[in-house]
């Protein structure tokens, strides 16, 4: 999707379609295209999906964490002049979503949450990985997901390399430890934002047990399970996903 890219300022996002706002944020070893054929396909059906590239690697390291990550969300809808948004996140990006959730409510119209962090932080610390050969960030990288082909060599040697870069595996510790701060699991009752959460059967990173809490917490919320995929949905089983959520949206009238 980097042929897409528009970059403005500190800010770096793809754009597309005309619409509701949704504003999609990536996980931690995360990239926009993880969301590129959810973006296609809500930018052509009724739509504006903007997918920002989150600061993870470059803040100051005293602000690479989960509050910061919030506030870059909140300036970049005000360089957007975005009042209200549909809230998208995968992994961190649905803890990002969270936080930004309890501190600017009317900023958030609608929270869709997949293989969330924010209530188990220790899968999602346990998740990142450490710096070692190449055999083992291949195996940690596929086991992501419950097809390993879908991680690509690609995709292995982009976190082979960010792990193996000191200023970057020194931020993505300290963006954990801030998730750990950042537990929501007292704050998720006070959001009466529409939730829908979908939720691979088989992700091992932020377990099944993960989503039944959110569910059981978010006042507002459907749930969705999808069999047969792991910890990143929206790549994995694209289309499921889409239509799961398009027909949510519609049934709710977002």
């Amino acid at each position: 999707m980097t042929d897409k890219l528009i970059t403005e300022g500190k800010f770096s996002y793809v754009e597309a379609g005309e619409g509701p706002v949704i504003i999609v944020l990536h996980g931690l070893m995360g990239t926009l295209s993880n969301f590129e054929d959810t973006f296609n396909h809500f930018s052509k059906n009724g739509y504006k999906v903007l997918i920002p590239e989150l600061p993870l690697y470059s803040l100051p390291l005293i602000k690479t964490n989960v509050k910061n990550l919030a506030l870059f969300l909140k300036d970049f809808m005000e360089h957007k002049g975005i009042e209200k948004a549909i809230l998208l996140g995968n992994s961190l990006g649905g803890h990002i979503s969270l936080y930004f959730t309890k501190h600017y409510p009317e900023k958030v119209s609608t929270l869709v949450l997949t293989g969330s962090s924010g209530l188990y932080e220790k899968a999602m610390g346990d998740s990142f990985p450490k710096r070692g050969s190449y055999e083992y960030i291949e195996a940690k990288t596929k086991g992501v997901f419950y097809d390993p082909a879908i991680g690509t060599k690609e995709m292995v040697d982009d976190i082979f390399k960010i792990v193996n870069d000191r200023s970057s595996v020194i931020r993505t510790l300290s963006i954990a430890k801030s998730a750990i701060r950042h537990n929501m699991a007292a704050d998720l009752p006070e959001m009466k934002q529409p939730a829908c959460i979908i939720w691979g059967k088989q992700d091992t990173v932020t377990p099944p047990e993960v989503a039944e809490d959110f569910h059981r917490l978010l006042p507002d919320s459907d749930l969705f399970w999808i069999d047969k995929c792991g910890h990143a949905a929206m790549m994995e089983r694209p289309e499921e996903f889409n239509t799961i959520l398009l027909d949510w949206f519609r049934s709710r009238n977002i």
